[in-house]
């Protein structure tokens, strides 16, 4: 593992170290190959998809959008069959933005059918009312290219926060999480948390089957389950900023207590748990870090 690492300067190939014989390293291989400068010390070659649910979210995806990096691979968003003009926003602000109509209801269904529009290498899971920070992905595909198969965002971890619990839901959050900790053999420190990011061959051992806020409980249960490698990102949630919300939480609560005694009926495989956050460490290509 190369302990040095060059600037990302569009146009030339982070990685390619001349040899003795003039050629670069591995150039065959990298010729396919297209890296995304992030910052002058940063670069990936691995496409992200950034998926965003919305439902008359219209006045909240300036902040959304704004907030993305450039680099990202491309924006699905899900439109919740919006009565305002959502989409036609995302269009305004997004050009390529990928646009897929829900067919079902709720949270979960609108996830399952964004991840199935992918097209991306990692996905990554953003709320559309402008509570998640997009300057975080960077820390999410960080640690997924150094290792981990999950990248879940947490509001307790060290570095994190929230501006939008208030205390019921706090102490409801933490009991859940404490339950899940230790039905399932986990460590987290946040469950209900929906700013969370992944490698897409995960969706083949996770199985999504949920239509409600439940989901992002379901994932974290089943990613332990499967025995995946799980990084916990500390991250700041930030009020919604237009509209309200359309969280219960006694109702969705009572959906996510549910999923959590559903799954520990089920038989699962070996655990793995949550790595502690770390800050992100530098990127230089595919599964290399300096």
């Amino acid at each position: 593992m190369s302990s040095f690492l060059r600037p990302a300067v569009p146009g030339q190939d982070p990685l390619s170290e001349p040899s003795t014989n003039g050629n670069s390293r591995s150039s065959a291989i990298k010729k396919s190959l297209k890296y995304r400068p992030i910052s002058s010390h940063l670069a990936i070659t691995v496409p992200v998809s950034v998926v965003i649910p919305a439902m008359n979210e219209a006045e909240n995806l300036p902040y959304v959008f704004k907030s993305l990096p450039d680099w990202i691979h491309e924006v699905v968003l899900v439109d919740g069959n919006s009565t305002d003009n959502t989409v036609q926003v995302a269009r305004d602000l997004w050009p390529d933005v990928k646009v897929v109509r829900q067919t079902g209801k709720g949270k979960g269904d609108a996830l399952i059918t964004g991840f199935a529009a992918c097209t991306g290498d990692i996905i990554v899971m953003v709320d559309a009312d402008g509570s998640a920070d997009g300057q975080e992905i960077v820390s999410y595909v960080s640690a997924l290219v150094s290792g981990a198969d999950f990248a879940k965002g947490s509001r307790f971890a060290n570095g994190g926060g929230t501006d939008d619990m208030t205390p019921v839901r706090k102490l409801g959050n933490w009991v859940l999480c404490s339950v899940v900790n230790a039905k399932f053999g986990a460590r987290y420190t946040d469950l209900c948390y929906g700013y969370n990011a992944f490698w897409r061959h995960c969706l083949d051992k996770i199985d999504l089957d949920c239509t409600g806020f439940e989901v992002e409980t379901l994932m974290n249960i089943r990613v332990v389950k499967a025995g995946l490698r799980v990084q916990e990102i500390p991250s700041h949630e930030f009020e919604r900023i237009h509209g309200m919300s359309n969280l219960s939480a006694v109702r969705d609560g009572l959906r996510v207590l549910r999923v959590i005694l559903k799954e520990r009926g089920k038989r699962h495989g070996r655990r793995n748990l949550p790595l502690p956050a770390v800050a992100p460490r530098r990127i230089i290509g595919r599964g290399e870090v300096s």
